[in-house]
């Protein structure tokens, strides 16, 4: 079971990699944020910044998800470092990330961080008949009869 929900998981976020970004060390809310995935690189992804961004210091950080359908749910625990390699800031630019940075590449604002994955809980609701039935009716809901949820090693 825990391998489909991290697959699920992963499936989603490909589909619409958008998502919440906070530092759990500063008392600050999260931002919205793009994550740059890879599928091979299951342990981390990558987010184009600006070096006054509330979270280009780094640090430990949470991101939330919440899939297209609202159906899987994840909040990510992992830290964010800096990311100087330039082959990685080349392999995602895009026309859509070229458009927040004036001068591209070459902007002088321009930071990618990269976050280090460590784990998350995931929610997948998948309610069965009987969860819908009382739903409707009414009736107490026990949490499995919505779906799934797991805390998982990334």
């Amino acid at each position: 079971m825990t391998a489909d929900i991290r697959t699920t998981m992963w499936k989603a976020m490909a589909d619409s990699p958008n998502v919440m970004v906070n530092l759990t060390a500063k008392y600050q809310h999260a931002e919205p944020m793009r994550a740059q995935l890879d599928e091979d690189a299951d342990s981390e992804f990558w987010f184009y910044t600006t070096k006054t961004n509330r979270i280009a210091e780094g640090g430990e950080a949470m991101v939330q998800f919440a899939s297209k359908g609202h159906d899987v749910f994840a909040c990510i625990r992992g830290v964010l470092v800096k990311e100087d390699r330039q082959e990685i800031i080349d392999k995602y630019w895009s026309n859509a990330v070229e458009a927040w940075y004036e001068k591209g590449k070459e902007d002088p604002s321009l930071q990618m961080m990269r976050l280090e994955l460590k784990d998350a809980e995931i929610w997948q609701a998948d309610p069965g008949f009987k969860g819908i039935f009382k739903m409707l009716r009414g009736k107490n809901v026990e949490p499995e009869e919505m779906g799934e949820h797991e805390k998982v090693n990334l």
